[in-house]
């Protein structure tokens, strides 16, 4: 269904820090800049960009919008440390199973306010 996301980001240096590090935590690479300076992230046949908003206002998170990865809990864990360790922010509770659900999950928000999620299907 999906082709890609796309977010914003007004420091696209704090940006890449910031997902350089979460993507290289489950096996993705280093983002490559194309020529309008934006961000391009492709791994496992999905593609993530990060960019300047085009309209020239300010960049902002989805309020009530998550983005959500598929990882182990493993890589869950290490992306939730790299996140925090680059510009994130952790948010919810600390990554694990949630009570009542079949899911492993961990919650950050990135340098510009986007929520994202690490999510693995238990059993």
């Amino acid at each position: 269904m999906f082709s890609h996301v796309m977010i914003g980001a007004d420091d696209i240096d704090a940006a890449k820090t910031f997902y350089d590090a979460t993507f290289a935590a489950f096996g993705g690479k280093p983002a490559v800049v194309d020529q309008h300076g934006r961000l391009v992230y492709q791994h496992n046949g999905g593609i993530f960009v990060v960019t300047k908003p085009i309209d020239g206002n300010r960049a902002c998170g989805a309020n009530g919008g998550t983005i959500g990865f598929a990882m182990t809990p493993e890589q869950a864990d290490a992306w939730w440390q790299a996140g925090q360790a680059n510009g994130g922010t952790a948010v919810e509770d600390p990554p694990g199973p949630r009570a009542g659900s079949p899911y492993y999950l961990a919650y950050l928000r990135d340098p510009s306010g986007n929520k994202l999620c690490a999510l693995h299907v238990l059993g």
